[in-house]
């Protein structure tokens, strides 16, 4: 059986990892604004959290460029595989992987040509809007995203971390401090479905409440660019 990716925490990290040069510029910005808003501010006060996110990121992006580069590929390859993997139906498509990876346009569709052409993903044109290109992995797609992202680090990490009587702090924060991010910078969040503001259950299942269709179980667990989330004071 596949390993499971890690959540949680560990889904902050994975997030910031691919996001660290973006905000590079503003970080001391967007840190002042959401200082406020993180709940746990007794280890705020002592530990720049966001720093340990940094050299977490650092351990992590350098695990990633190892496991890419033994198998022919760059780092942002396994980040658009990655998330291809992850999302629903509503956000399998070139624009939502532009804006979860933060790139311009034209790396994203370079990236995009080249996994196709290597086989990794197949393009389906949206039945209802043929503007529309829905993104898919192949089982080759599958099989090079196993052997590349570095989930023996996240296992390991996870492990250890779970080992800790107060692991669900280390969560609360580290989740909070995503969404304040993301929320500073005015970026959509891209949380799984069953975690939306919309997400709804029902006597025949699970619906969501934006579009007012029905999900799947599969579709609960997947991450969707439409995601709302409310963090309290924010």
């Amino acid at each position: 059986m596949a390993a499971q990716h890690p959540t949680c925490g560990m889904e902050v990290l994975n997030w910031f990892t691919h996001n660290t040069d973006k905000f590079a510029v503003r970080l001391g910005v967007i840190f002042d604004k959401i200082r406020p808003y993180i709940v746990n501010l007794s280890i705020m006060e002592t530990i720049d959290v966001f720093d340990l996110i940094e050299r977490m990121s650092a351990l992590i992006r350098s695990e990633e460029r190892k496991k890419c580069a033994a198998l022919g590929l760059q780092a942002v390859h396994l980040q658009a595989l990655n998330y291809i993997l992850r999302c629903n139906r509503y956000s399998d498509t070139p624009a939502a992987l532009t804006n979860y990876l933060g790139m311009t346009r034209g790396t994203v569709s370079q990236t995009l040509s080249l996994l196709e052409k290597k086989g990794y993903i197949t393009k389906t044109t949206d039945i209802h809007d043929r503007r529309v290109i829905h993104l898919e992995l192949s089982k080759e797609g599958k099989n090079i995203l196993e052997q590349a992202r570095p989930a023996e680090l996240f296992i390991k990490a996870s492990a250890l971390l779970k080992q800790k009587e107060n692991i669900e702090d280390y969560e609360t924060t580290f989740s909070n401090a995503l969404t304040a991010l993301q929320k500073a910078n005015q970026s959509q969040s891209f949380g799984q479905c069953k975690t939306c503001h919309y997400f709804t259950t029902t006597d025949d299942g699970f619906l969501c409440g934006l579009t007012r269709q029905p999900l799947s179980q599969s579709d609960s667990e997947k991450i969707c660019q439409e995601h709302t989330v409310v963090l309290r004071g924010i």
